[in-house]
């Protein structure tokens, strides 16, 4: 372990099987988190985890389809029943969908992009809200993205998505402002992803940081020290 600045926290991340997921997981992990590893892909989580348990740290695997709503409440259960509460949430999961013009968007692709990065985390935040009060120094933050303020043509569900996910994460932040919970949102930037390789094929994909390189700004925002809150913070 390193600093253990985040010495027996429990952190939920969600997307956590690959990019920028499983690195802020194997990093909250190093830095003396016990890390829920979230995310649809079996065979990714135990890659996770395989990386996270060789480096000494610790984790438990939620294969999980957020847009089936009715799981998200039966994991915040389950985190009740087996931590009692929760220290951190990362909200990471999320859809590009199809670039396309607005008006040329296949209904069923848009409605699927704001399920999973909006609804799913709004029922996280439904889910996990008193498991969140219920640390002693909770903290939510929320991975965003630039298109949410500047538009860009042809990202038409994703930034509508996230400047969506952006005002609710911010509401959310006002109304849990007299508790101890800090909730944020974070932009990383562009980084060296999956999701950046289809959104811009003929990219380097080499010019941007990896998302190992990107973690620093989720350790600061989950320390039980920080006191930012209701932010759009960048990496």
């Amino acid at each position: 372990m390193s600093e253990s600045r985040l010495s027996n926290r429990v952190a939920l991340i969600t997307g956590a099987s690959r990019g920028i997921g499983a690195a802020v997981a194997e990093r909250f992990a190093a830095e003396g988190a016990h890390v829920i590893l979230a995310a649809r892909t079996v065979g990714g989580l135990e890659e996770v985890d395989d990386r996270v348990r060789a480096k000494g740290g610790t984790a438990t695997l939620v294969p999980v389809d957020l847009m089936d709503f009715d799981k998200i409440d039966q994991l915040g259960q389950s985190i009740f029943e087996r931590f009692g509460r929760l220290d951190i949430l990362v909200g990471n999961a999320a859809m590009l969908g199809d670039l396309s013009p607005v008006s040329h968007y296949a209904p069923k692709t848009w409605e699927k992009v704001f399920a999973l990065n909006v609804t799913a985390n709004y029922r996280l935040i439904r889910s996990l809200d008193r498991l969140l009060r219920g640390s002693d120094a909770g903290r939510a933050m929320f991975v965003t993205s630039g298109v949410a303020r500047s538009p860009v043509a042809y990202f038409g569900a994703y930034a509508a998505s996230k400047a969506a996910l952006e005002m609710m994460v911010r509401m959310y932040a006002r109304e849990v402002a007299l508790s101890p919970l800090k909730v944020n949102l974070l932009d990383p930037g562009v980084v060296r992803t999956k999701m950046r390789a289809h959104g811009f094929p003929g990219e380097d994909p080499m010019i941007h940081p990896a998302p190992e390189e990107i973690t620093d700004r989720f350790v600061e925002l989950a320390e039980p020290a920080c006191q930012v809150h209701g932010e759009v913070v960048s990496v």
